[in-house]
């Protein structure tokens, strides 16, 4: 760093008691008293150089020895002023970047300028700032971090301002200069004078170099020299984002994501202190928020949804937790379970997690390219209205016009199908999660994203363990939004003799699975048309081993167990348990068919797949006649 010697002769300053005096052989005639502080000083070299001073003292007459003048609101304090009473003594004085503001704010409140002296404070100060203060890295940053102590002197005086454009432009012209990297700021730096030079190190160093050295300044004026930096338009946004990063790890509190942990945050918000401290963090985030690089990927996923989180437990703004909201949508295939799993504060019936957030996040995600829109924001609806039976021909429509409906790409709407129901999984743990919303975030996923629905199922059998209490309506309106054809064997196994399913769910898994078994070993050969395009579009057996990673974690109570379940005996006394419990079959087994002519059809589907299907294609035709 760069500093500057005034004066020759030695410090003559001494204190007795709380008074500071000059050794001199002429006895003092001044007396300044500086915030509690006095000082017995000399006329002579004081008003020959200071203005102000000459002003005061024309205007109180002299009535004792003693001339008191007092400066109560002086700028810098009592060491300001002895380093301006110094100089007007010519004693040696050291400038440098700590201590220059404070040196010129003081200069000026004493109005040491060149009218009243030639090569006077205010323009020797003005001289080494120009020189040599703005043409260091370091000493540019310590210099303006210095004026959060005089903000409005350094704005009046363009300290700053000047600061802060000989930052910018270094970053603009000097992206990977090593003499101005961080590594030699902090460990490599001489202290030469005006004159001298800087070593020059040439080690290796990253483009954003400059992110943590300039992550020491307030949030103020951060996001100036931000901005400074993004008005250039050379620098690339990834490394503005990666700035940003920087300085939120630093600055931003470690808010636990435990629940019990946010809670007593908010409980905290009636000290003052602490609400204090609340209030600087949410417009700190607020700002960073502000200051993102529009373009999509300057920052992570996982970035902006930890800013999501603190901006939660922190009650930031509406709109910058929506923009934040946009942000993760746009790249919302990156994120991790863990990532989405942001507490919840407004605590409607004591949910764990904020669920409408995510939903949000889901739809922004969903309604990437369309131009106009074409629907509300909630997507709920239209999934709601959807009919989960279709024909072959109806599906492979609809997989046609999904993939032609939105810019996402295919591939990033299956991983975002698996993050959603690995996020299902978590969320079903809740024991105070609703069951509407649990539904309108699974149906958000279009039917062609999932590829399988053994994550669905794992957080269906999930919830229905977490609820107990759920009726029989509760559960199949639930199991309805699970495609059984989709089910891997094993997941199968497990259905078939889950007592929690609903019984149309445990039949339409011990179909299909049949059926694919049949259709395998060519049994089945005199099947209509239709019900084979049905199974063979769904039946892909390399299709259950292409799942893509979650990084949700499953815990060893919610694992599948298929002991046994390979049994056909296992499987009927699961079915003949569910029939002697319920009364009825869900709508597409009503109309006139008996409950024992069920009851046969269901106990002959191990053996003999065609009496199996000839007893299902008789009950479907004798159903068909009636309607």
């Amino acid at each position: 760093m760069k500093f500057m010697k005034l004066g020759s002769r030695p410090d003559t300053f001494y204190s007795t008691e709380s008074v500071r005096s000059v050794s001199s052989e002429v006895s003092s005639d001044l007396i300044v008293q500086v915030k509690g502080s006095r000082y017995l000083l000399h006329k002579f070299p004081l008003l020959s150089k200071c203005f102000r001073l000459q002003r005061l003292c024309s205007e109180c007459p002299e009535s004792s020895p003693h001339q008191i003048v007092q400066l109560p609101d002086f700028p810098g304090g009592v060491e300001a002023f002895e380093l301006c009473a110094k100089f007007c003594y010519g004693i040696t004085i050291t400038l440098s970047a700590f201590n220059i503001v404070s040196a010129r704010c003081a200069a000026e409140y004493l109005q040491m300028t060149e009218d009243v002296e030639k090569g006077n404070l205010i323009y020797k100060l003005e001289v080494f700032f120009n020189s040599c203060i703005l043409h260091g890295w370091k000493d540019s940053i310590v210099t303006l971090q210095s004026t959060k102590d005089y903000p409005l002197w350094s704005e009046d005086l363009g300290i700053t301002s000047r600061c802060i454009e000989a930052i910018a432009s270094k970053v603009l012209a000097h992206p990977s200069k090593a003499n101005l990297s961080h590594s030699y700021s902090r460990r490599g730096r001489d202290d030469v004078s005006c004159n001298g030079t800087e070593s020059q190190r040439h080690k290796p160093v990253s483009k954003g170099w400059w992110g943590e050295d300039i992550a020491e300044l307030g949030i103020d004026l951060y996001w100036r020299t931000i901005i400074g930096i993004k008005s250039g338009g050379k620098v690339p946004s990834n490394l503005v984002g990666d700035a940003l990063r920087i300085y939120a790890s630093k600055w931003l509190p470690n808010i636990s994501k435990d629940r019990k942990n946010s809670k007593q945050v908010e409980s905290d918000q009636d000290s003052d202190s602490v609400g204090d401290v609340i209030s600087k963090n949410r417009l700190l985030l607020e700002s960073i928020v502000s200051l993102l690089p529009v373009e999509k990927g300057s920052v992570s996923c996982s970035f902006l949804l930890k800013l999501l989180k603190a901006g939660n437990i922190l009650n930031a703004s509406s709109s910058s937790k929506m923009e934040l909201a946009r942000r993760v949508g746009l790249q919302l295939e990156e994120a991790t379970v863990s990532d989405l799993l942001i507490p919840s504060m407004s605590y409607p019936n004591d949910m764990i997690y904020d669920f409408d957030i995510v939903m949000t996040i889901l739809e922004q995600f969903m309604s990437q390219g369309q131009s106009p829109p074409t629907s509300p924001p909630r997507l709920m609806g239209d999934f709601e209205r959807r009919r989960r039976s279709r024909s072959a021909e109806n599906v492979d429509f609809e997989f046609q016009e999904s993939r032609r409906s939105s810019s996402a790409s295919h591939s990033s709407k299956l991983k975002v199908a698996k993050l959603v129901d690995g996020y299902l999984q978590e969320i079903a743990r809740d024991v105070n999660f609703p069951l509407s919303k649990f539904i309108a975030l699974a149906e958000a996923i279009p039917d062609f994203a999932r590829l399988d629905h053994d994550d669905l199922y794992r957080a269906i059998d999930i919830y229905l363990k977490t609820h107990p209490d759920l009726n029989k309506s509760e559960r199949k309106r639930l199991c309805r939004i699970l495609d059984c054809k989709k089910l891997s064997m094993e997941a199968c196994m497990h259905a078939a003799q889950n007592e929690l399913l609903p019984l149309r769910v445990v039949v339409q898994v011990l179909f299909f699975e049949q059926a694919r078994a049949a259709m395998a070993s060519g049994q089945l050969t005199d099947l209509p048309n239709n019900i084979k395009a049905l199974l063979a579009t769904h039946d892909d057996p390399t299709r259950t081993q292409a799942s893509l990673s979650t990084n949700a974690t499953v815990p060893a109570e919610d694992q599948w167990s298929v002991s046994g379940l390979k049994s056909p005996k296992s499987k009927l006394s699961t079915l003949r348990m569910k029939l002697a419990e319920d009364d009825d079959l869900d709508e597409s087994f009503h109309d006139g068919i008996g409950k024992s002519s069920r009851v046969k059809a269901i106990c002959s589907l191990p053996t003999r797949p065609k009496r199996m299907f000839s007893k299902f294609w008789s009950i479907s035709r004798s159903a068909s006649e009636k309607n």
